[in-house]
């Protein structure tokens, strides 16, 4: 059986089951790298020169970790999902970026996707993935909607029962067809609600952010991500403050800090990764508008030479101030 590697980095935490599906329709078994660690990062930033951004790096290291582990790599070049929005610069060139700088990787599998050059190019590319694997054009078709259709459970998933990416990953894979539980998972009662906000590769990538989100439920907050609100909300938010996105992430940074600011959050954290042009434009929008109202707002910047107690001293810091003004709150 074929061996398709998937690094656990990027675009994983979005379109996981949705390619996990495909691949597997069409006879393949997937293998996914293992969690980050401090080896994947320094081995990601030694194969690049060092500006090129802390997601990037990760990203590198993972598909190491996967050599000699499977017959071929997965990873995409996605240019475009959504009607006149673009993806980052990295994401269009990563296939040709993985084989300059890490000769010795399986062969990659590579997919352009870009919806603004319409349907046709886009069935077409995905027929052309799936000869790899098989002529039978009607056997493509039907991993492609069964994938569609994993991705689609994916989001209503995330979105209806308040989960994270690695949380509703973590169920998909270990009870298939079985309906989640609707149990609060916050049984006792909360210190502040949290709302986090930024791209999945830097919010659920435990290494790289020293488990921000662990930390906060640990100390008895309730935790809110982009993911676990609707389309919808994300759209309207983002209207509001920018009209029309013109990213592809913008609605997960910008729709959902517009979102959160106003939703009744106690406080919400924004985290970045340095040097990323796209990620300091869109967190300055939502940091303008914070200022303006009267929710706390924390701004993180991720590289790989960020201090773990850097982090913990300010979100100390910042909840701190969050828990004095909902006492004081409580007494007025």
């Amino acid at each position: 059986m074929i061996k398709i590697g998937i690094p656990r980095a990027l675009l994983y935490y979005q379109y996981y089951p949705m390619w996990q599906t495909f691949f597997e329709e069409l006879g393949a078994e997937v293998v996914v790298s293992p969690p980050t660690t401090q080896t994947v990062l320094s081995e990601g930033s030694s194969r690049v020169v060092a500006e090129t951004c802390l997601p990037t790096k990760v990203f590198l290291g993972h598909v190491l970790s996967l050599v000699k582990k499977c017959d071929y790599i997965f990873i995409p070049a996605i240019r475009s999902v959504k009607s006149k929005t673009y993806n980052c610069s990295k994401f269009l060139g990563l296939p040709d970026m993985t084989k300059a700088v890490i000769p010795e990787s399986p062969p990659i599998l590579d997919i352009d996707i870009d919806v603004n050059k319409g349907k046709h190019e886009l069935y077409q590319a995905i027929y052309k993935l799936g000869r790899r694997f098989t002529w039978n054009p009607f056997r493509v078709r039907r991993a492609s909607i069964a994938a569609w259709q994993a991705n689609l459970n994916y989001q209503q998933l995330l979105c209806n029962h308040s989960l994270t990416p690695p949380q509703a990953i973590e169920r998909i894979l270990d009870t298939p067809g079985v309906e989640p539980k609707t149990h609060s998972e916050y049984p006792i009662p909360m210190q502040a609600t949290i709302a986090i906000i930024g791209h999945p590769y830097l919010l659920y990538d435990e290494h790289i952010n020293y488990r921000l989100i662990h930390r906060l439920k640990q100390a008895q907050n309730k935790v809110l991500t982009p993911e676990m609100l609707t389309t919808e909300e994300l759209e309207s938010a983002t209207a509001r403050l920018v009209g029309r996105a013109k990213w592809t992430c913008e609605e997960e940074v910008v729709g959902a800090g517009g979102h959160y600011l106003r939703s009744g959050a106690d406080g919400v954290i924004g985290i970045t990764a340095f040097g990323c042009g796209p990620d300091s434009l869109m967190m300055d929008i939502v940091q303008r508008q914070a200022q303006t109202m009267t929710t706390p707002f924390m701004s993180l910047t991720l590289d790989e030479h960020t201090a773990e107690a850097g982090i913990v001293t300010r979100l100390e810091a910042f909840l701190d101030m969050i828990y004095r003004k909902k006492r004081k709150r409580i007494c007025v």
